[in-house]
């Protein structure tokens, strides 16, 4: 998952803002897992929209995107390393 930084990057290119404070809202370590929570995306999305506008509620949405798509991508990667040693065990390599 990207770091805060990374995410207000995205931000910036996407929008000319980096919407800081909403990053750093969602990956508070001590609340972290609540607000990646997606049960709640349209209470914490509606918040985000009444205190900096329609903007910031996408860039939560997005936020939350990013991560979920860098934790796939990363299971991904790990399953293929796992398969490549599990073949290699068995004397079978990459066609």
């Amino acid at each position: 998952m990207p770091s805060i930084a990374k995410h207000a990057d995205i931000s910036r290119q996407r929008t000319g803002k980096t919407y800081q404070e909403v990053h750093e809202w969602i990956d508070d370590p001590q609340h972290k897992e609540e607000r990646h929570d997606i049960t709640r995306v349209l209470e914490f999305s509606q918040m985000f929209r009444e205190k900096y506008g329609e903007q910031a509620a996408e860039e939560y949405v997005q936020h939350l995107a990013d991560d979920l798509n860098g934790k796939f991508n990363h299971l991904v990667e790990d399953v293929q390393v796992l398969v490549d040693k599990t073949l290699a065990y068995f004397g079978a390599g990459k066609i």
